[in-house]
């Protein structure tokens, strides 16, 4: 699998194939041991880096979900199970911001002086970080298929979920073509909309600060 931290911050936006971004989701889902080896050390300094951190904490915050609905664990799990999702959630977050600092930066580097009043509502990193969820959901789907202990009615519910999937993750990769070509021309931007988790900010949460 390509290690694409090792890839530089200043690569040109034009140069982000999104198409290259989908494969490389599902190369780390394929990978039973991405998780563990590679290294992800201050790798939001760079925008491959920021887009495999994104990739990273959805995984993990996958799997927490899914250990969070269990019905026969303790409470105590569940709590710890509860916090790790508000930690990968806030890192998930936290990364999508720093794809659109970084494709920011490129685009307007490259075109200081291109200036439009239309926005797009939705910021290129928050496409990625859909489509990181996608490849998760398609990944999910795609086991599901291959089960043995379910009838045949589970498996083509399964298979016309998967078929949906694929379908929306077409429209997320054209929309974030669109999006970036049109960025590059100057004739629309998006902002970076900080989520500023309160929840997670023992200084701003109530149920939190007034415990003490």
């Amino acid at each position: 699998m390509t290690d694409k931290n090792s890839l530089q911050a200043s690569k040109p936006s034009l140069e982000l194939n999104i198409v290259e971004i989908t494969e490389f989701h599902r190369e780390c889902l394929n990978a039973t041991d991405w998780l563990t080896r590679t290294n992800h050390g201050n790798s939001r300094e760079n925008l491959w880096g920021a887009i495999t951190e994104n990739h990273k904490n959805n995984s993990l915050l996958w799997a927490e979900e899914d250990l969070a609905r269990r019905r026969l664990a303790s409470d105590s799990e569940i709590a710890a199970n509860k916090r790790n999702i508000d930690r990968f959630n806030q890192a998930r977050n936290d990364a999508i911001e720093a794809i659109d600092e970084h494709l920011l930066a490129q685009i307007f580097q490259s075109k200081p002086s291109a200036k439009t009043e239309q926005i797009n509502s939705e910021s290129a990193g928050s496409i990625i970080d859909r489509l990181s969820i996608l490849a998760l959901k398609k990944r999910a789907f795609s086991k599901q298929i291959e089960r043995i202990d379910v009838d045949s009615h589970h498996i083509k519910t399964c298979q016309s979920k998967l078929l949906r999937l694929s379908d929306q993750e077409q429209d997320l990769t054209t929309c974030f073509a669109s999006l970036m070509a049109d960025a590059e021309r100057g004739l629309i931007r998006w902002k970076i909309y900080r989520q500023f988790k309160m929840y997670n900010d023992p200084r701003l949460n109530p149920q939190i600060y007034l415990e003490s």
